[in-house]
């Protein structure tokens, strides 16, 4: 009751100026403003849309939003494109249009036909959206690859590419469908992607591969489902529409508004008044505070839930909460703490053991939650920790991951007393981890769609599984921007001390970029060589130097680095290595630091081509 309160005073404050502006009242909303159809079965067409051809109001619907009738077909209306998507269902309580393709019938070419449906990628917008945007972010594009020779892709290729498409293709030239998440290492080195042709994919069903969204492509009888950024749908329009009213778009205030007929409400803003304004502001006060805490967590789920929805169903398992709790059989085994929550083992149904992290409640109004299923839900990636499921239940969320038996790599590094750290701690296994490691990276920097920017690489948070591989976990800070973004905007330093680049806390030493990570890298492999933590700057009981300036002098003078073991003369070179390529990696200018290729590259050639870097620190 207090909600709906809240939301009828909170309406009536914030319309009465756009009334005023426009000349409206209610009624006149409701009159020139009807849902309609382009046809008797066709979808209804309301707000945030309006038909493009009739002469609503700007009220009817947002300014961008607009569809078309061609017969008895409903068109969305794209102003950047002149191709036509044929609308066959709207949910306006998920935000979400399904669309099937409209293809040009008068061409008996396959070519043409698939041409005729062909979008650019800047039609749907995916970051930072306004009440105008459509976002295509999960479900996404397929593109047109043209190679100079046939060839059969690989088992891992095969889910990303399909052909050759007989119909594109010559006996010089061969055509493939590709997904648009794929990595161009997937393919020969003659091939090249064709410019301006994109096609969206069909939204996947549960077990759905790009084979079978392929041929929908093909054959135009896959639809797709994408949504539109309707944000105030959970925490407007929907106690609007339940109070009888209907929300309009107010050109002056670019927002929506609910619109009432015949309601109290009405009167109350019709007849406001200063000292009606302060009786209302106190009772709208009284009623936020009363409810603000279930409010809060509300608009948390919602957000949670406004993302699963637009991640599409290829995502990792969703499991209830009294799942989980079956899983981790009650919490009975605590096995870890982080700054995010608690980790449990547990035991999927088919006998899968798992990592169940149970986030806080307070955590960062549900960003941990949405950075890693959206970053590493659909990874799939030897050196990166895989996320098989997840669990959104009200204010309970859960993150469930495979299993780690040996822990984190900050288990051993810093304890040299166990059998198990003396044996991890050989040059030769160090390097394999620090490879591992830095191919992990490389693929989160280059090898998907989008670049992730880790933003916590530290030994915690690389876990070792049966045969020690290093695997990179929690994302919970993580970052996504496009490949060719240089730099990133950060509103705060984000890392654990110790580990945080110079340019997160300064822009003096540049942008914020995927360098940052690679310092990161750099300082961890410096306390995998030395066995200390960087922050403790006792490196025996008689010096107290940083670490990574007592690295640097060690290596310029040719000194042993790890003082702990007798080695032979090729493994002081790994070790030497290893010091060498993390010195590069945390120099202070980030224009100075290799990328993660460029690592691998440095840690898999030979010593002797590796340049001396400069001193790292100021």
């Amino acid at each position: 009751m207090t909600g709906f309160l809240v939301v009828a005073l909170l309406s009536c404050l914030l319309k009465d100026g756009a009334y005023k502006a426009m000349g409206w009242d209610d009624a006149d909303f409701f009159s020139n403003c009807p849902p309609s159809r382009c046809s008797k079965h066709g979808p209804e067409i309301r707000y945030p849309f309006r038909l493009e051809s009739s002469n609503a109001s700007s009220l009817c619907g947002a300014p961008c939003l607009k569809l078309g009738c061609y017969g008895d077909d409903t068109i969305l209306v794209l102003p950047t494109a002149v191709i036509q998507y044929k609308v066959t269902a709207i949910d306006y309580r998920r935000g979400t249009l399904t669309l099937a393709p409209r293809v040009d019938e008068s061409s008996s070419s396959c070519k043409q036909k698939l041409m005729s449906v062909s979008l650019p990628r800047n039609v749907f917008k995916c970051e930072d959206p306004d009440p105008c945007s459509l976002m295509l972010c999960y479900h996404g594009y397929a593109t047109i690859v043209s190679c100079l020779r046939e060839f059969i892709p690989s088992n891992l290729a095969a889910n990303f590419i399909f052909g050759p498409i007989s119909c594109l293709s010559s006996a010089s030239q061969f055509s493939y469908l590709v997904d648009g998440y794929a990595s161009m290492s997937l393919l020969p080195l003659d091939c090249k992607v064709v410019p301006h042709i994109n096609f969206l994919k069909s939204t996947p069903t549960v077990g759905s591969t790009f084979k079978e969204q392929a041929e929908t492509i093909l054959d135009f009888s896959g639809t797709t489902a994408i949504s539109w950024d309707y944000v105030a749908a959970p925490y407007y329009c929907t106690p609007c529409e339940r109070g009888g009213g209907r929300c309009g778009f107010s050109p002056d205030r670019n927002q929506t508004i609910c619109m009432n007929q015949g309601s109290h409400v009405k009167v109350i803003a019709a007849t406001s008044s200063v000292a009606t304004i302060v009786v209302l502001l106190s009772i709208v006060a009284t009623g936020l505070y009363l409810s603000l805490k279930t409010r809060y967590n509300e608009e948390i789920h919602l957000k949670v839930e406004m993302f699963l929805k637009t991640y599409g169903t290829s995502k990792p398992t969703r499991y209830s909460f009294a799942e989980v709790k079956k899983i981790t059989k009650r919490f009975k085994e605590k096995v870890g703490q982080g700054g995010f929550g608690s980790v449990y083992k547990g035991k999927l149904p088919n006998g899968v053991p798992v990592a169940v992290k149970m986030l806080q409640n307070s955590t960062g109004e549900g960003e941990e939650f949405i950075n890693e299923v959206a970053t590493i839900g659909l990874i799939h990636h030897a050196n990166i920790v895989r996320l098989l499921g997840f669990c959104s239940e009200g204010t309970r969320r859960a993150l469930i991951y495979e299993y780690m038996p040996n822990e984190s790599l900050e288990k051993y590094i810093f304890s040299h007393d166990s059998s198990v750290s003396q044996e991890l701690l050989v040059p030769k296994k160090m390097l394999d981890i620090a490879l591992g490691i830095a191919r992990g990276m490389e693929y989160l920097h280059q090898g998907c769609n989008k670049r992730i920017l880790h933003f916590d690489i530290k030994p915690h948070n690389i876990l070792l599984d049966f045969n020690f591989n290093p695997k990179i976990s929690d994302f919970g800070l993580a970052k996504l921007c496009a490949r060719d973004q240089s730099v990133v905007t950060l509103t705060a330093a984000r890392g654990t001390m110790g580990y945080i680049a110079p340019e997160l806390y300064s822009r003096n030493f540049g942008g914020v970029s995927y360098k940052s990570d690679v310092y990161s890298f750099g300082m961890l492999v410096l306390e995998m060589v030395s066995g200390r933590r960087n922050s403790d700057p006792s490196v025996d009981s008689q010096n107290e130097v940083y670490l990574p300036e007592w690295i640097f002098e060690r290596v310029i003078t040719e000194q042993d680095l790890v003082l702990s073991r007798e080695m032979t003369g090729a493994e002081k070179e790994k070790v030497r290595q290893l010091a060498m390529v993390a010195l590069w990696c945390i120099q202070w200018n980030p224009k100075n630091r290799p990328s993660m290729t460029k690592v691998v590259n440095m840690l898999t050639g030979r010593l002797e081509n590796l340049q001396m870097p400069p001193k790292p620190f100021v």
